[in-house]
């Protein structure tokens, strides 16, 4: 699996973190479950490298509960991400316009 992927959505839930959490030094427990359920989401995907986009793709891996959270942060963090990591934003923009 691509470990951009991995990196890009590690960096959202960081972002995330630290802004609703005050986790500064690290992810809370909340956090760090929630990395950990999309890591393993990502590694098990049926598309492997030619991955689209979540929000494009066919199959919806995450179950109800994580996908609400997950959107809730990829919400709060995607505008965030083109100032904290505008090359990884940028990557993440083509990725999903390509698609």
């Amino acid at each position: 699996m691509n470990n951009a992927e991995k990196k890009t959505v590690a960096k959202m839930i960081r972002i995330y973190c630290a802004a609703k959490h005050g986790g500064k030094d690290g992810l809370c427990l909340e956090c760090t479950a929630l990395n950990e359920y999309a890591e393993k989401r990502l590694e098990r995907c049926t598309y492997g490298e030619d991955k689209p986009s979540c929000q494009k793709c066919p199959i919806h891996c995450y179950k109800p509960d994580m996908k609400a959270r997950i959107q809730e942060v990829m919400r709060f963090s995607g505008p965030r991400m083109l100032f904290r990591s505008p090359l990884m934003a940028l990557h993440h923009l083509w990725k999903n316009f390509r698609s």
